[in-house]
C-alpha cells in the first residue's frame, strides 16, 4: 500500500513519528537508509524506514503464528522521488495471509485500520 504525502520528506517523518507515539505505539527504530547508503559511498534518494508497533497487538499473533515475527514489528517506508514524498507499508492482512494466520480476523482488521489511520495523517 503506497500513498503520497502532502508534506515534505522531513515533515512527513516527524508527523508520522508523532502520530505513532500519540496512538500508544512504540517506535523501535528509525533508519535513515539514505545516510547509511552515503556512508557506504552509494547514493540513495531520501529514504527512511520507521519500525514500530504495540506488543498488545502483535504478541498474540507471534505467539500463535511464530513466523509472523519475521514481519513484526510493523514498518512504514518514507521516500522522496520526483519531487513527491511517498509512504508505503505492507498491510497486516497481507502479512497474515502470507503466513496462514487464522482465527484472528478482528485483531488483523484493527491493526490495518490503525496503520491506515496513521498514514492518513500525512496523506
Amino acid at each position: 500500500m503506497t500513498k503520497p504525502s502532502r508534506y515534505t520528506y522531513c515533515e512527513t517523518i516527524e508527523r508520522l513519528s508523532k502520530a505513532i507515539t500519540d496512538e500508544g505505539n512504540t517506535i523501535f527504530a528509525t533508519i535513515d537508509q539514505a545516510r547509511a547508503a552515503k556512508s557506504a559511498g552509494t547514493p540513495l534518494r531520501p529514504t527512511t524506514l520507521i519500525i514500530f508497533g504495540n506488543p498488545r497487538g502483535g504478541t498474540p499473533l507471534m505467539d500463535a503464528f511464530p513466523l509472523v515475527g519475521l514481519e513484526l514489528p510493523l514498518k512504514l517506508l518514507v521516500w522522496e522521488e520526483g519531487g513527491n514524498v511517498l509512504v508505503a507499508h505492507v498491510t497486516m492482512s497481507e502479512i497474515a495471509a502470507r503466513y496462514g494466520v487464522a482465527r484472528m480476523d478482528e485483531r488483523i482488521a484493527a491493526m490495518d485500520r490503525s496503520v491506515d489511520a496513521l498514514v492518513n495523517t500525512v496523506a
